[in-house]
């Protein structure tokens, strides 16, 4: 056996798209051991609660990540709900989940068109990112933004979404629908997709609990902590639900796991639209929270599961917004599939947890 040497693989790699920086320890070909680095795009968007009011920090909240975004103002304007004891509408609930849902199909043809990337095959990437390009289109024309919408209002939402377009989303959705299981059979059929990820960066269903990753990630591991179940919003208003799991727990189950949530999230979608409610889509919200007053969310991100607390001190501004964030939940894990792997690996295993720094490190 060589001796063993530090690399530093990162904040800036050409294989990336995040600045994580891991100081891997490395024997001959072989990671025996990861060191992770945070800090390098550190933001300090919590304490803008000190210089925004609980309305204007729903638009800093969707900028802590961008293709979180619709996701974070969501779970944001929950948390400040739940705070202030205010009932949203019903067809602004519904509205909040199909959107969530199409930002859901967004960030994992996303995360594929970068997998497919980083394992070398080029036209796969291509083709997955023009398929994505037809969900910002949606969110263009519903919202007029494509990636920060500023969609979501504390109380409801900015505006309603009519009969024709609600069924013009279906025909998009139906129409990629076709295309997608294509694209799903070179992910899950292909023997050079195989080769790189079946067998690689192996998490075991006790392992995933005991570093309590989320997500994805930890439903590739068999272990079941989707948020949805819970039937929080529109999610309750489901015929049913049942979450994509698999057992193998390497970067190929990984890919599966989020091969299929596309198609869930196709479902969840047309099922919610045919079930949408007439009524108002905005509960205007006055007033400042309550001294001492306390609240938490959560909410169930494409990466996986977020947590939101803020407590209130009797001004429009918070005291405090804390956001726990899934890839700050995942990285322990991310560290234990590194181990022992091949150095020509990490970048496989590192994006399979699909890794948001900006999330973060906020």
């Amino acid at each position: 056996m060589g001796k063993a040497q530090v690399i530093p693989f990162g904040p800036q790699h050409p294989v990336l798209p995040e600045p994580i920086h891991l100081d891997l320890v490395v024997q001959d070909e072989t990671v025996v051991d990861v060191l992770p680095q945070i800090g390098f795009i550190h933001r300090g968007l919590e304490k803008l609660v000190e210089t925004h009011d609980i309305h204007q920090y729903i638009y800093v909240a969707e900028r802590i990540c961008g293709i979180c975004a619709f996701g974070h103002s969501m779970g944001y304007a929950e948390t400040v709900e739940r705070l202030m004891n205010v009932e949203v509408p019903k067809r602004a609930e519904y509205l909040r989940v199909i959107m969530h849902e199409l930002s859901r199909i967004h960030s994992h043809l996303l995360w594929m068109g970068l997998a497919a990337d980083a394992f070398g095959y080029e036209s796969l990437f291509m083709h997955t990112w023009r398929l994505r390009e037809r969900v910002l289109d949606i969110f263009e024309a519903v919202a007029g933004g494509r990636v920060i919408l500023s969609y979501t209002l504390l109380g409801g939402v900015t505006n309603d979404v009519d009969e024709p377009m609600l069924a013009h989303i279906k025909d998009v959705l139906a129409g990629m629908k076709k295309e997608y299981n294509e694209l799903c059979n070179a992910f899950l059929k292909d023997t050079s997709v195989k080769n790189r990820t079946v067998g690689v960066g192996t998490l075991s269903q006790e392992e995933a609990i005991e570093y309590g990753i989320v997500g994805p990630f930890a439903r590739a591991s068999n272990v079941n902590n989707d948020v949805r179940c819970i039937g929080q919003g529109a999610y309750g208003e489901l015929s049913s639900f049942e979450p994509i799991l698999d057992t193998d727990g390497d970067c190929y189950a990984r890919v599966k796991v989020r091969a299929l949530e596309v198609l869930q999230a196709i479902d969840i979608i047309n099922e919610l639209i045919d079930k949408i409610p007439g009524g108002p889509i905005l509960n205007p919200v006055k007033g400042a929270p309550e001294a001492g007053s306390e609240a938490s969310g959560i909410l169930e991100q494409p990466r996986g599961e977020v947590y939101y607390y803020c407590s209130g001190n009797g001004t429009k501004n918070l005291e405090r917004m804390r956001i726990r964030t899934p890839t700050s939940q995942n990285i322990a894990g991310m560290t234990m599939a590194l181990k022992g792997c091949d150095l020509a690996d990490v970048n496989m295993i590192v994006l399979s947890i699909d890794p948001c720094i900006s999330c973060t490190e906020r």
